[in-house]
């Protein structure tokens, strides 16, 4: 199994296709517009304005959870890796089948939005700081890349077709451990929270900004 450690690599690769990992699919101006024109209902209570074009920061903050929840999950990173295994079989203790399997593959690290409330969301009103507890990241299931991959089979029973299949079957199961055990070493898991706190603290800071309060600062943190 191809073991790959170097968390630089992929956090270069990642600024290149970051627009395109963000699956929740929330360009930037659409979501500070979106607060804007989103129904009132969404909000405590009625909107206060301190001054011109300026919005009370905690409606700000209820209107932006909404809209995240809505959003569902959100992929703030993937990691894409190589597996190399084998499955191997014995019949009748003496023939011996065996399939060596080499297959690139990807995983998502998302967030669950629908997990955030306005309780996760604490203002210091004096310090103007927001801080935004984030809920676990999960991983996604393993999308495999099949039609990249080498498969090798040896062994007098792997002439019969059924029997590849089965070993096929089992190389991949083995395959899918082997790349989310390498999705969940330390090195990958510590830049998608990266990634994630920046895209949280990103998607509170624009409506933020827009309702009048750029001196607002968001943090945000996993337990």
């Amino acid at each position: 199994m191809k073991e790959l450690t170097d968390a630089a690599v992929f956090e270069e690769r990642d600024s290149r296709i970051a627009k395109r990992t963000l699956l929740v699919a929330i360009p930037l101006a659409t979501f500070g517009l979106g607060y804007w024109i989103a129904p009132k209902e969404q909000v405590a209570h009625e909107v206060q304005e301190n001054g011109f074009f300026t919005v009370k920061e905690t409606e700000v903050l209820s209107a932006t959870v909404e809209s995240l929840r809505d959003e569902n999950k959100l992929v703030v990173w993937s990691y894409q890796g190589t597996a190399k295994v084998r499955a191997r079989d014995t019949d009748w203790w003496i023939f011996e089948s065996e399939q060596e399997l080499i297959v690139p593959a990807s995983v998502d690290y998302r967030l669950n939005l629908n997990e955030l409330t306005l309780a996760d969301v604490e203002y210091d009103e004096n310090a103007k700081l927001v801080r935004v507890d984030l809920p676990k990241l999960k991983l996604s299931s393993v999308a495999f890349y099949p039609e990249q991959a080498t498969t090798t089979n040896g062994g007098i029973l792997t002439f019969d077709e059924d029997k590849v299949q089965a070993l096929n079957k089992r190389a991949y199961a083995t395959a899918r451990r082997a790349i989310t055990a390498q999705a969940q070493q330390r090195a990958m898991v510590d830049v998608a929270k990266r990634k994630a706190r920046e895209n949280v603290e990103e998607f509170f800071e624009i409506p933020l900004r827009i309702a009048g309060h750029p001196d607002v600062k968001v943090v945000a943190t996993f337990d």
